[in-house]
């Protein structure tokens, strides 16, 4: 087998290496897939830049999902078999010809199903389901926000969103961005970069108007959001993008303030709540929980009530243009990488 690995941190045209590897065998309760594509995340991102914790060290293989054939089964996998197509959720290695990975983490697909829309279903749209179906329980009526509603996650929480019938606001930072989220069901379109959201919601619905929020930015972001949250208002953190834009010690240090503080006592007076997702935890200590986001968001990909968004396709030879362009915030939808 083959595999890309994370050499070097930094430049994306520098930071990858295909190496060869001795075909591993799945272990009790495993399956291994041999991978036609793998999604980028920007996750992936942010352990080229060396600012991931939870990335492995170098040279690592990166890749939290993969959409391929199983081609072995370990002990104990009585419901799969080889040759049937999935998709599957994977802690790091998915960068590679072939992955092994949990049986609760794969979910069946037709095998006419789009490699990019699958791979979606992973790691977006199982986050997404967490949050939004797990976590907030969604109700009709609802006024949400969705930050970054154009990225893969956003895509996916917008989607849930309307599918319970909320007002969905999303905020993204450029004009053809604004007109996807016009395409996907976004009620309220909030350029970033031409005026404040927090403002633009006030003038809209007034203070403390929001139900929801759902963040990936962090830092003031995350602590605009709470601001706004009315009584039984709930907000979701599930990243810090905005720590890639700020690299030395003392502007992280500004990021990890501009959250703000918050005690437990407030939070009862005021009725809001502060929620924090990460699927590599879920993963880890609720594998049940894992399966069943993974199940749902493919079985209503399948009824049609879910519609993953493709987004750029790259071969593998261009995994570092592939990273690039995640990285320039100019995608829409799910980026992939396909190996054959």
């Amino acid at each position: 087998m083959e595999a890309y690995f994370l050499v070097r941190h930094g430049n994306a045209e520098t930071a990858f290496e295909k190496r060869a590897l001795v075909l591993p065998a799945p272990g009790p309760g495993q399956v291994r897939i041999r991978v036609e594509a793998f999604g980028l995340n920007f996750a992936d991102v942010m352990a080229r830049h060396g600012m991931y914790k939870d990335a492995p060290p170098l040279p690592a293989v990166l890749g939290y999902e993969a959409v391929g054939r199983i081609d072995a089964c370990g002990e104990n996998v009585k419901d799969l078999s080889p040759g049937q197509r999935v998709v599957a959720f994977t802690r790091f290695g998915a960068y590679a010809t072939h992955v092994i990975t949990q049986r609760k983490a794969v979910a069946k697909i037709p095998d006419d199903m789009d490699a990019c829309r699958a791979a979606a279903l992973a790691t977006q749209y199982c986050t997404a389901w967490y949050a939004a179906e797990e976590c907030m329980k969604l109700r009709a009526g609802e006024r949400v926000l969705v930050q970054a509603a154009a990225g893969g996650v956003g895509t996916a929480l917008v989607q849930i969103a309307k599918r319970r019938g909320c007002i969905v606001i999303g905020t993204a930072g450029s004009a053809e961005k604004l007109d996807y989220l016009e395409r996907i069901g976004v009620d309220h379109p909030i350029n970033y970069r031409a005026q404040d959201f927090s403002e633009a919601i006030v003038k809209l619905f007034g203070e403390k108007s929001l139900d929801a929020v759902f963040d990936a930015v962090g830092g003031k972001s995350f602590k605009k959001g709470f601001r706004l949250l009315r009584a039984g208002g709930r907000i979701v953190g599930y990243g810090a993008a905005e720590r890639l834009e700020k690299r030395n010690f003392f502007s992280t240090l500004g990021l990890v303030l501009g959250f703000g503080f918050y005690h437990p006592v407030a939070l009862l007076m005021s009725s809001r709540a502060l929620i924090g997702v990460n699927m590599l935890r879920i993963a880890d200590q609720q594998p049940d929980v894992l399966q069943h986001c993974l199940d749902e968001v493919v079985r209503l990909t399948l009824a049609g009530e879910l519609d993953p968004q493709a987004g750029a396709v790259f071969p593998a030879d261009e995994l570092g243009k592939a990273h690039a362009f995640l990285e320039s915030r100019k995608s829409v939808g799910k980026i992939v990488v396909k190996i054959t």
